[in-house]
């Protein structure tokens, strides 16, 4: 059996995964908001689609990560390990901005004039899978 493109697959996955599972639950909350207020809507949008950003960086790791393996510059099992941790760095960063941004529109729907205050804390957290995207990219 080969393993050449498990690693790829690995981290594309997971990032894709945390970007569901943190669109959805910023995306839940948007929905309740929006019952309640007339007008904003745009900005629980935007703010529930901040942890999509997360996919990306799964996806062009999975392809700096093929180039590398096909490359002969990373072993598949070096790929593996790389691919696994940072795909979880990548997925819990999603997650848990997902949960920030769902709170930031609950906020943001009683009190309008805090959402730049409150998208900032989202970019904070999204540092965090931005860090393990070039961390990863220096180990390729």
């Amino acid at each position: 059996m080969d393993y050449t493109m498990v690693g790829p697959g690995i981290v594309l996955g997971l990032g894709c995964v945390g970007s569901a599972i943190g669109c959805g639950i910023a995306g839940m909350a948007s929905h309740g908001v929006m019952t309640h207020v007339a007008e904003g809507h745009g900005k629980f949008i935007g703010l529930s689609a901040m942890p999509s950003s997360q996919s990306i960086y799964g996806f062009v790791l999975m392809i700096l990560m093929r180039n590398a393996i096909l490359a002969g510059k990373v072993s598949a099992l070096s790929a593996i390990g790389i691919g696994f941790f940072v795909g979880l760095a990548i997925m819990f960063s999603s997650i848990y901005q997902g949960k920030a941004a769902a709170t930031a529109i609950q906020a943001t729907g009683k009190q309008p004039a805090i959402f730049g205050k409150t998208a900032a804390a989202l970019g904070i957290i999204e540092s965090f899978a931005l860090f393990a995207f070039v961390f990863a990219i220096l180990l390729l």
